[in-house]
Order: C-alpha cells, then structure tokens, then sequence
C-alpha cells in the first residue's frame, strides 16, 4: 500500500491559493485510489523541531563519527523523528507559496531539520555529496502573486522553484512535477490562469492514480 505525504508551507488556510490546488489534486487522487494512505503534514502545526545550537553541534559530532550527547542528542532524536515521518511516504505533494522570492521560512526549518548525514545525504570526501531519498516521487504547487515569468524583475525573482527543486534532486528525487499559478493578482487573466493551473493539478492526479495502479498490477503479479 502506498503513502503520499503532503507537506503545506501555508499558514493562510481556507485563504491559501496553494492549499486549494494541493485539495483538488488530493481530491482527485482519492476518488481514484482509496485505498492510497495519505498523510498531511501542516509545518505550521507545531510539530517541527528547532534546529539550534544543540542541532548543529549533533550534526558535526555525527559528522565527526561521535554520538551526540544531553541536549545535543535530545535535537538529534527530535530531527531524527522529523526525518523518520518524511521518509515513510513513497510519494510527495508540497503545497508552496512565495515568500520574497524564495520559499516561506518553515519550509527552509523543515529542509534543515531533516537534512542530515545517513538520513537525507551521504558525504564522501572523493566523490561529495549523494542523495539517499531515492525511488520516490514529488508533485509541487507553486504559486505566487506577484511574481511571473516574463513579468521582468520589477514583479520579482523566482528562487523559489529554483532552490526547491535543486533541493529535492540533491535529496535523490528526480521524479518531479510541478503545478505553477502565479496570476498577478493585478491583471485581468486571474480567473483563466486559475482554471489553467486547476486543470494541471487535475491532469497529474490522473496520471498519478494511474502509476499507482500500474504498481499494484505489478506487485500482484
């Protein structure tokens, strides 16, 4: 059976225009494959560690072949705890809103906290860095409401796909596809651009739900 995780980067709720897209996504995805296990995970909930001083002093014990001890060893357990929830799904769905060009700052928490050596990367000292979130799948919505495109740097700069998807791929994620509404809330093709994207959303849930019952069919075999 498998697991879709999705993540919301959102605090804005009901308000949320990425929030909507990851429901219809969602929603269709349900109606095709009940039995898919879905876990939602609102960063915003409280349930994201800090990742301190006691955090980075773990992380360079563990770099340094040492165990972490006292409060050090308390933020590796919470990090590793954050890491455990994110690697037990097969699947991903990010819901992502541009904040200042990049990503909002609880997602940037959650890329820290998990992204640790032996549980996110591996390091070899000849060969560098190699993502160990490998056979896995991601869906991204992005939306923005400034910035487009085209739009000029006037309207913004996009950081925010960029340095996501930069991540994911250093993780080991290469299966990634993406869902964009950036409107421009000032012009006058919001509505088209919604239908657009709503339209995307819906097309990758069917393509989703297909992949899973191709990989049930083959596991049944």
């Amino acid at each position: 059976m498998s697991t879709l995780l999705h993540l919301s980067s959102s605090p804005r709720g009901g308000a949320s225009e990425s929030l909507a897209l990851a429901r219809i996504y969602l929603d269709a995805v349900r109606a095709e494959r009940p039995d898919l296990v879905v876990d939602e995970w609102d960063l915003w909930d409280g349930s994201l560690p800090d990742f301190g001083p006691d955090g980075a002093g773990a992380k360079m014990r563990i770099f340094a072949g040492e165990d972490p001890v006292g409060a050090q060893e308390v933020a590796w357990h919470r990090a590793r705890l954050a890491y455990e929830r994110f690697a037990a799904a097969d699947h991903y769905l990010f819901s992502l809103p541009m904040w200042n060009a990049g990503v909002p700052y609880i997602t940037k928490q959650f890329i820290d906290v998990i992204s640790q050596p032996g549980m996110v990367f591996g390091f070899d000292p000849a060969a560098g860095y190699s993502g160990l979130v490998t056979g896995k799948t991601a869906t991204v919505v992005y939306t923005s409401a400034v910035y487009g495109e085209g739009r000029g740097s006037a309207f913004g700069n996009d950081f925010q796909k960029t340095y996501f998807e930069d991540w994911l791929r250093w993780a080991g994620i290469t299966d990634i596809s993406s869902v964009e509404f950036r409107p421009n809330l000032a012009a006058a093709d919001v509505e088209a651009r919604r239908a657009a994207a709503t339209e995307r959303a819906l097309d990758l849930a069917r393509t989703f739900a297909e992949q899973l019952a191709g990989e049930q069919s083959r596991r049944v075999a």
